[in-house]
């Protein structure tokens, strides 16, 4: 593309002429600050690169360290961070773990040696119960701003953004009793987790009040197994064989796992088996069928913590406590009334 030709692109979107947009990429005087700012919105909105002299400089890198990338509710959450910094002259570096990379203690190490302004620690070994989390308390000891989001340290003074588990499977259950459900089955991951025990303490609470369950009842509507898809699908084969109507899942790919289950014993998904997934990744609306989930606010959740990590940077005294965000029950096409 010609330069004429990338001038008049970027004055027409900022609303402004040719010539203020050559004196701005130029660095000329003369020029209000709001007219500049919306030049340089346009060019980056178009994609051209700016000139060296007009290129950000990074306030200070932020680490953002998350379990995978799997699951495409992490790259949701990274996306919403990480523009929420870039946005505000922060520099994000991502840190995302797998079984045979670098592990959560490495990668801190490597943030701390690159000097990094504050961490923030997405479903980390802070919502894992089994985990020592004096490693947390040393980062908010030697005063590093550090956010957590889903998990909770009632020990650790620093701010916690959170999806309220419990609400999110006293939702489902509504939604399927509602149905006509009344064997009503619970997978998530391995119960260790903060979030698993949140959403079976909801789940307990739901089924005794709706239903009149008791603990031994309930005890058999449960199977815990291991995040993904392949859980999802284990945990299903002894929660169809125990008559469940319906399944609630602590996350979306476990999900697809019992839905891959259904089918290959024949089953219809929601004719024979209603499904109702966790999170609302993107691409849910799309699955076969579209699948009915609790949505995080992935959106109010990461802007909540990116806003609460940099007040810390600031200076500025954040509440060190936890702030529960509500989830959303997304009614699609994976549930439907119980057969007969």
């Amino acid at each position: 593309m010609s330069s004429r030709a990338r001038l008049a692109d970027i004055a027409a979107k900022a609303g402004v002429s040719e010539a203020t947009v050559s004196r701005v990429l130029n660095g000329k005087p003369g020029v209000a600050e709001e007219t500049r700012q919306s030049v340089l919105t346009a060019l980056d909105v178009l994609g051209f690169e700016r000139p060296t002299r007009l290129r950000r400089r990074s306030a200070g890198l932020i680490g953002l360290v998350m379990p995978e990338l799997i699951n495409p509710i992490f790259p949701a959450f990274a996306q919403v961070i990480e523009s929420a910094l870039s946005q505000r002259g922060f520099t994000p570096v991502l840190c995302t773990q797998s079984p045979s990379g670098a592990t959560e203690d490495e990668y801190v190490e490597m943030l701390l040696e690159r000097g990094v302004s504050g961490i923030m620690f997405l479903s980390g070994l802070h919502a894992d119960t089994g985990a020592d989390h004096a490693r947390y308390q040393a980062l908010v000891d030697r005063n590093l701003p550090v956010v957590f989001v889903n998990g909770w340290l009632p020990g650790v003074g620093a701010p916690f953004i959170s999806s309220d588990e419990y609400a999110a499977t006293e939702l489902a259950v509504s939604h399927l009793v509602a149905l006509g459900h009344r064997r009503i089955g619970f997978t998530s991951g391995p119960e260790r987790f903060i979030v698993v025990q949140r959403k079976l303490a909801g789940f307990r609470t739901a089924l005794k009040a709706q239903l009149g369950l008791s603990d031994d009842d309930i005890n058999g509507l449960v199977e815990l197994s291991v995040f993904g898809v392949e859980g999802g699908q284990a945990a299903a084969q002894r929660l169809l064989d125990t008559g469940c109507t319906a399944v609630i899942c602590g996350s979306d790919m476990m999900a697809l796992g019992v839905i891959r289950a259904a089918r290959q014993r024949g089953l219809s998904v929601p004719a024979d088996l209603s499904v109702v997934g966790y999170d609302d990744a993107p691409m849910m609306e799309f699955t076969d069928p579209p699948m009915t989930t609790v949505r995080q606010p992935v959106q109010a959740m990461a802007l909540a913590a990116v806003q609460s990590l940099l007040d810390e940077v600031r200076g500025h005294t954040t509440p060190r406590t936890e702030f529960l965000f509500r989830p959303e029950l997304v009614v699609r096409n994976s549930t439907g009334p119980v057969r007969g």
